[in-house]
Parts: C-alpha cells; sequence; structure tokens
C-alpha cells in the first residue's frame, strides 16, 4: 500500500487541473514522460535495493558507488526535502479542516495534525505501515471509483451522458505547443517523487528483497493507470478549456457524474492525501536522518532508539523542524517560509541524477563480483540508464527557460545543494585534521 499510494497525493488531485490548463489535451504525454522517468528510476533503485537492502537505501548506495559525498549530499538533501514537505501538507491539510471549520484558526489545524502523525511515528514502524495502509487505501479507492465512471461517461453508458472522447482531441490534441508539454513534464515529475520511499521502508519489514521486488515491479501499471489514465479521463470529461485550475478537477468531474456533495467528498480525500504525505515524510526524514548518523554525518544521539526500535530523537528532530517551518508559514509565508518549500524543488532531480549514476557503478561492480545477488536487473543497461539520467538533466536544464517560478525553485535549490557540498568539505577537512 505504501508503493500503491505513495505516488497519488493533493498534487494529483488539485494540480493536474493547472498543468491541463498549461499544457491542453497533451498533459497526458507530460504525465506519461514524468512517469517513464520514474519507472526507469525506480527500477534502477529496485535492482540496487533487491541485491542489498539497507536502511538509507539510495543514500548507502550512493555513499559506496559514487563516494562520501554523494551518500552526504543526498541524504542530507532527501532530508530536507522531505522536512519541507512536512510543513507544507501540514499548512495544506488545515486550509482544507478551516473551510469545514472556520472559527478554528488554521495554525491549530496544522498542530493537530502535526502532533497527531508524530504520534504515529513515535509509536512503531508498525503504527507508521497502518495509518499508511488506510490513508492509502481511501486515496486509491477513490482512483478507482474515478476510473470506472470515468470510462463509462466518455462512452455514453452513464446516465444523461453522451460519448465524448473526442474532447481529448479539442483544439488539436497538442493544442498549446510542444514547448508547453516540456513544461508541463518539469511541473508533474514532482507529482511523481515519494515512490522511493517503500525502499526505504522496506529495510523494516520481515522480507525487504522480496517487498522490494513486488513493489517496484508494479510501478509501470500504477502510472499508466493512476496518472496517465486520470488525466486522459479528465480531459475527455470536460473539455479541456473548462477544466477547473484553482480547484479540483476531480470534483468537477464527480460533480458532472451527478454524485451529491461531490466537492466535499474529494476535500475530504485531499485531506487523507495531504495527511499520507506527512505520515510518510515524517518517517522518511526521520530515518535518513537515522541512516546519516551512521556515518558520522549526523550527530551521535540521533541514532538513539527506544524499545520498539524506533529512532524517537530522529523523528523528534525532523518534527521539531517541520513546526518552525509551519510557524514560520504564518509569520513569513513570502520570504522563510518561501525558501524552505522552493529551494527543495529541485531536488528531486538531483536525487534521481544520483540514483542513476550509482546504479551504473554498482551493476558493475554486482556482475563482477556477485552476480547473483542480480534477482532484479534493471532493463536495457547501461543504455536506459544513460537515457535516464541525460532525461533528468534535461529536465533540470529546462527549468532554466520555462518560467520565472521554475526557474527560482532551481536556483534556490541550487544554493541548497551548494551549502550541503560546502558542509561537507568542511567535515572532511575536520576530520582530516584530527587524524594528524
Amino acid at each position: 500500500m505504501i508503493a500503491l499510494g505513495g505516488i497519488i497525493g493533493a498534487s494529483l488531485f488539485i494540480g493536474s487541473g493547472a498543468v491541463i490548463h498549461t499544457v491542453g489535451p497533451a498533459a497526458v504525454l507530460s504525465y506519461a514522460v514524468g512517469g517513464l522517468l520514474v519507472v526507469l528510476v525506480m527500477r534502477m533503485l529496485g535492482e540496487m535495493a533487491t541485491a542489498a537492502p539497507t536502511l538509507g537505501s539510495f543514500m548507502e548506495y550512493a555513499r559506496d558507488s559514487l563516494g562520501g559525498w554523494a551518500g552526504f549530499t543526498i541524504g542530507w538533501l532527501y532530508w530536507y526535502f522531505w522536512v519541507g514537505v512536512v510543513a507544507f501538507e501540514a499548512v495544506a491539510g488545515a486550509k482544507i479542516l478551516e473551510g469545514w471549520l472556520p472559527s478554528v484558526p488554521q495554525w491549530v489545524f496544522s498542530l493537530v495534525l502535526m502532533l497527531l502523525l508524530t504520534a504515529s511515528n513515535l509509536a512503531s514502524a508498525r503504527s507508521f505501515g497502518e495509518t499508511e495502509f488506510w490513508l492509502a487505501s481511501i486515496k486509491i479507492a477513490t482512483i478507482l471509483v474515478f476510473l470506472v465512471l470515468g470510462v463509462l461517461f466518455v462512452l455514453g453508458l452513464w446516465p444523461h451522458a453522451t460519448f465524448s472522447v473526442g474532447n481529448i482531441a479539442q483544439d488539436g490534441f497538442v493544442a498549446n505547443g510542444w514547448f508547453a508539454v516540456l513544461h508541463g513534464v518539469v511541473i508533474v515529475i514532482f507529482s511523481y517523487f515519494g515512490t522511493e520511499i517503500v525502499t526505504i521502508a522496506a529495510a523494516e519489514s520481515d522480507e525487504p528483497a522480496a517487498a522490494v521486488r513486488r513493489a517496484t515491479s508494479t510501478i509501470v501499471w500504477r502510472v499508466i493507470i493512476f496518472f496517465v489514465g486520470s488525466v486522459a479521463l479528465l480531459v475527455m470529461i470536460t473539455p479541456w478549456r473548462q477544466v477547473p485550475s484553482e480547484t479540483s478537477p476531480f470534483a468537477a468531474a464527480f460533480d458532472r457524474f451527478g454524485i451529491p456533495a461531490a466537492a466535499t467528498i474529494v476535500s475530504a480525500v485531499v485531506l487523507t492525501a495531504a495527511l499520507s504525505v506527512l505520515n510518510s515524510g515524517l518517517y522518511t526524514a526521520s530515518r535518513m536522518l537515522f541512516a546519516l548518523r551512521r556515518h558520522g554525518w549526523a550527530p551521535k544521539w540521533i541514532a538513539d532508539t527506544n524499545s520498539r526500535g524506533v529512532p524517537w530523537k530522529a523523528i523528534l528532530v525532523s518534527t521539531l523542524v517541520g513546526y518552525v517551518a509551519v510557524v514560520m508559514s504564518y509569520v513569513s509565508p513570502d520570504k522563510i517560509f518561501y525558501f524552505i518549500v522552493n529551494s527543495a524543488g529541485a531536488v528531486a532531480l538531483f536525487v534521481y541524477a544520483i540514483i542513476a549514476g550509482s546504479q551504473l557503478r554498482m551493476r558493475r561492480r554486482l556482475e563482477a563480483e556477485a552476480p547473483d545477488q542480480l534477482k532484479l536487473r534493471m532493463w536495457g543497461f547501461p543504455w536506459l540508464t544513460w537515457v535516464s539520467l541525460v532525461l533528468t538533466l534535461g529536465v533540470v536544464a529546462s527549468m532554466l527557460f520555462v518560467d520565472a517560478d521554475t526557474r527560482s525553485q532551481l536556483y534556490l535549490s541550487l544554493i541548497s545543494l551548494v551549502v550541503i557540498l560546502g558542509v561537507y568539505t568542511l567535515l572532511v577537512r575536520r576530520r582530516a585534521g584530527a587524524q594528524r
């Protein structure tokens, strides 16, 4: 369920409308290209995680394959990304609740959501998994219902519906040009980020190698059905110019189906999506911080665990930073909170690039030293690995030309990257000096 629900978030339920308005019906292609990159990255990650499942996942593979700088960089960038996401999702969830109970201040809801999910993570890894199971179940059930009803609707088999598949070609399939499709890829690629959480969580399961193999092997149909399929139906159900960009296009679609209280139902689902990401974010950030400590890249006390093996100090530190970010969303939304959220904007692409580089090195080493460990292999190695690396770097480069917001995200993310590399350089010099 972590694998199935990990990539279904508010960015799909709400953000897909903005993508459709930007790209037109060809938003389907943007989601397909972004999904292709994620499928390739997850296959590479699946190969490595099946051969050597470990807490820290790609951070450990980067350290072993590319060197300490890569492990340190990807580990801290990933932690920083999820801490920012935790704050963002807490604020997003609070906004939904405030709409239902306007008399309660938004910051109260943010605080309550953070406390609830912190408690879930502190209880045990099983508690995190069970919470995520139910939250993911709600999202998946909603998507499946939408897919079934949507197919019936566009085929004219739903009451009061007419055959509307042709809406996907209204004004031409690539209505806003091919550059808009590329712009869409830049936007949607971040909707997929989170699939890799399963390789981190699998390290705490009973059969990590089998869990990773199953999860990464199903990524293809998950991307095709949940993302590409949903967006294709959205532009068939409603002419793309009429798809709402500020509110949920799924709520608008359910309303066309004649489902009572469609907006409220979808708002509740979006709330569960926000809680799911918040839950996963706290788990992932704490485990990455815990893994960083094993190499002396985080304070010693981060390694403390309770009687259930939960790294409670790592969870509390990650949560504390999240609380600070939430406070900043009210105190300084246009400066500090903006920086926290946007300075991690391109981190997903940095992570994908380092994963590809790690797999190139690790695969060659395994083929020479332990070929029996390669129970799940990357397709078309090394060519598809290089394709994914070039595609990732291409998306990074395109962020310079899309619009001011994406350029800002790239610049701020590069600042984060430079700062972390600078800290690693100072750490190495300090250790070298201590050994003299």
